[in-house]
């Protein structure tokens, strides 16, 4: 399985953090959530990360000390600040510090996935983890990973890279009975209980793709994990 973009998302807030890292979850991004400076710096120590997503209002350490302290261990990790703080000054100073974004709240979630999607992009990061060029047949049913899509007899079905990847695995190993946490943690790379609330919807929504063939289901052994049945 190839690697997804893995983001440190810094925010104090943990409600608003919470709902920011499900969604970019959803949207095909690995994200790690700290809530204060200090636990934000050991992770980034302890852990290389694709690209940051810094609040400048924080804890222990603020996000520009933070930030510095990010340029010195990596000079070219991608840096967006997500904060209050509108003042010119304040942006002036993110520049400064080297940040590659600046993103005033209140923000539009959606706003937020596309400029982390552009930052990778530019730095080479979605090259390298492209999915192979392979078609899948499950029922009637045609799954191109690297398209990001899913044909029916009528209908063309577009999915989320994080969507397509799960399906991959899923029909990697078809008609196998994969186990709750190898699934998050070849998807997602995780297995906490956040994610696997993440889990649980994208397989529902994949069960609503393919739910037009009585041929294919996607069904849950309680315990034990989940299985994609394809009857030829």
């Amino acid at each position: 399985m190839n690697p997804i973009p893995q983001i440190l998302f810094v925010e104090d807030d943990p409600a608003l953090g919470l709902v920011i890292s499900d969604f970019l979850q959803m949207d095909g991004f690995g994200v790690k959530l700290a809530t204060d400076g200090i636990v934000a710096r050991d992770l980034f120590i302890k852990q290389r990360y694709d690209l940051c997503v810094l609040d400048v209002m924080l804890p222990g350490i603020d996000g520009f000390e933070l930030a510095r302290i990010i340029r010195k261990t990596d000079a070219a990790v991608p840096i967006i600040f997500l904060t209050a703080r509108s003042l010119s000054t304040d942006r002036i100073e993110g520049f400064r510090i080297g940040c590659d974004d600046y993103i005033v709240k209140p923000f539009n979630s959606e706003e937020l996935s596309l400029r982390i999607r552009a930052l990778l992009k530019r730095c080479g990061i979605f090259s390298s983890v492209g999915m192979e060029r392979q078609e899948y047949n499950i029922g009637h049913y045609t799954f191109i990973p690297k398209e990001l899509i899913l044909k029916g007899k009528n209908s063309i079905q577009p999915l989320t890279r994080r969507e397509a990847e799960l399906l991959k695995f899923f029909c990697d190993h078809q008609n196998e009975l994969l186990p709750r946490e190898v699934i998050l943690k070849a998807v997602w790379g995780n297995d906490d209980y956040f994610i696997g609330r993440s889990m649980d919807v994208f397989i529902a929504r994949l069960r609503k793709y393919l739910k037009d063939d009585d041929s294919v289901s996607i069904t849950n052994s309680h315990g034990n994990g989940f299985k994609l049945t394809v009857i030829i």
